[in-house]
Formats: C-alpha cells, structure tokens, sequence
C-alpha cells in the first residue's frame, strides 16, 4: 500500500478509483489521541464518499474509549478512530448506493479504514460508508446535525411511554424531556449540577434532595451512573419502571426486597434503529424537536486535543463539535 497522503490533496474520484486517505482522530491506546492521515478503503458500487463537516464528541461512549473502560465489542481494538455523530456532503455517490453527490447527510460512523480500526469511525474529514447507512439532512441544519444519533437514542428510548422523571440534564436528558413535552408528557428532570440546571423548555429541572414524590409511574436513567439503582427504584410507585437509558460500564445490582415490594419494572433501551432516525429527522423538520441550545463548544479539528478534554472535563460543555471544514 502507497503512503497515505494528506486528505485535502486526494482527487475524490469515483468508486474503485484507488488510494486515497483522510485527516482523522486516532485514539492509538487509552488517553492517548492524535490526528493523522490514515488511509482508506476503495468505495463500491453501493458506497459514498463523504468530506466530514462536522463530528460530535460522546462524553459516554467515547470516555469509555478514552479511558479504555469500554466493554468488550466486535471491532474494539486499538488504535482506533472514534466517532459516531458526524454531518458531511456526499462528493461521490455509487450507482447503487441511493444516494446523489452533493447531498448532505448525517453519518453514523464508518469502517472504512486500512490499518486502524473503526470504532464508531466517524471522526475524520473523509468517509466511505455505503449509501444505505446515511441519513440525508434537512437545510440548514448545520452543525446542529451532530445531534441525530442522540435525537434518535432518546426517541428509542421513550417515545412510546414517556417517562415522568428523567435523571440527567445532559444533552440526553434534554432530548428525552424535550420529546416528553412534545407528546404532552412534560417530566421532572433531576440534576445534581446546579449550572445545568437551566435551559428547560416545558420541563422542571430540581435537585433530587428537593423532591419528595416517591411514587414515580416511569423514571428513564441517562446518568450512566451504576450506583443510582436502587435509589431509582425506591423512587418508584407500585408497578413502576426503570428505563436504562445511559451507557454503563461498571456492573448493575440491586437491592431485591424494595423492588419486590414495588413489584418493580427494569427496562434496557437498546440502540437505535433507522426507523428511530428517521422519525426524530421527521419532527426536526417540521420544527416539532428542537435541537437549539444544546451545542456549547465548537473547534476546529486541529485542535482535537483539547476538544476531548474539554468535552470530558468541563462541567460547562454540554456537546463539543470538531469543525473538519479546514481539514
């Protein structure tokens, strides 16, 4: 194989048309980033190209990645290229990939690379993915089209049965209470984190110290946080549940004799699906699912070092969005 060279002086192409590579965010071992040229596999007849405008860091998977916490998953190796909310324009588009050039798209990460792994793969100024995976965006939607994948975990998770208390007021939480108001199911939201506390549309946000109610039909869990489980259930009314909406690396227990007493519910939400994608793309066009307010920092890819430990240190980012435009 040739020696990748930098992403902005490859000829785009067609499929098949041989070398070409991409700036990207590697993450070569736990806490140790880079951005590299990295080298990419040819399109097929059923791919596109993709230039990367804009990549979302996760402050929950991608920690896990960071810290080299993540459980075990198909593809988990290092080095690696992290990512899986990015928004870019399609510049080649196969006979079979459904696609057209020019369209913008949001992509859920790729697997698209030579010699590194792809795991969500997203975070680079190039993609090949196939045309099947990618979700055309509506206009003007920006760099706000980051958001999608967390639009559509919450709408997996409680579109429908709306809880009655969300735990976190994070992007997640937002999304999830936000869905809440719009299917008139307005929800309480708890947050420990006095700052984050503002921003509600609809919703009440309190300090859990402050709320006495203990008879919760629903409460969805975006906290990640494996030690809340038995506080949940205690809050819980008779017959109630649990979503688990969050992503959690340490091991879940609880208490049996409380949630016995309640004859509680436990519930995992899965990943999304396509259909989750587009049913949120749907009400974000008709302007029904707001994503305003929700990104807080933006920088330019060159400086992906300190994106990531803004993202997973300032209390104050609520979504950091790497800017691949200059890439």
């Amino acid at each position: 194989m040739s020696d990748p060279s930098p992403a902005s002086s490859v000829d785009p192409g067609g499929p098949g048309s041989g070398p070409r590579s991409a700036r990207a965010v590697v993450f070569e071992a736990p806490e140790r980033l880079a951005l590299q040229d990295v080298a990419l596999i040819d399109p097929g007849p059923g791919d596109v190209v993709v230039d990367i405008e804009f990549s979302g860091i996760s402050t929950g998977t991608e920690r896990l990645l960071w810290k080299g916490t993540m459980p075990q998953f198909p593809g988990l190796a290092y080095p690696l290229v992290p990512g899986y909310e990015s928004v870019g324009r399609v510049v080649t588009a196969g006979a079979e990939s459904g696609r057209r050039e020019g369209e913008v798209v949001f992509v859920p990460g790729a697997r698209c690379y030579q010699e590194v792994s792809g795991l969500f793969g997203g975070a680079a100024s190039r993609v090949v993915v196939s045309g099947e995976r990618v979700i055309p965006l509506p206009d003007g939607l920006g760099e706000r089209g980051v958001l999608l994948a967390l639009a559509a975990t919450a709408w997996h998770a409680v579109a429908e049965a709306p809880p009655d208390l969300v735990v976190g007021h994070g992007v997640l939480g937002r999304l999830i209470a936000r869905i809440g108001v719009l299917v008139d199911h307005p929800p309480t939201v708890w947050e420990t984190n006095a700052d984050r506390r503002a921003g509600a549309e609809g919703y009440t946000v309190v300090d859990p110290d402050s709320d006495e109610r203990h008879d919760y039909p629903r409460i969805c869990d975006v906290s990640g946080d494996a030690g809340l489980l038995d506080t949940l259930i205690g809050r819980l009314g008779h017959g109630g549940e649990v979503v688990l909406a969050g992503f959690y690396s340490d091991r879940l227990s609880f208490a049996f004799p409380s949630a016995f007493m309640r004859e509680a519910r436990l519930r995992v939400a899965a990943e999304w699906q396509r259909s989750d994608l587009e049913a949120v793309t749907g009400k974000i066009e008709t302007g029904a699912l707001s994503l305003d307010g929700l990104i807080t920092h933006c920088l330019d890819a060159a400086e992906a070092a300190s994106a990531y430990r803004i993202a997973f240190g300032d209390p104050d980012c609520l979504k950091m969005v790497l800017d691949w435009r200059n890439s």
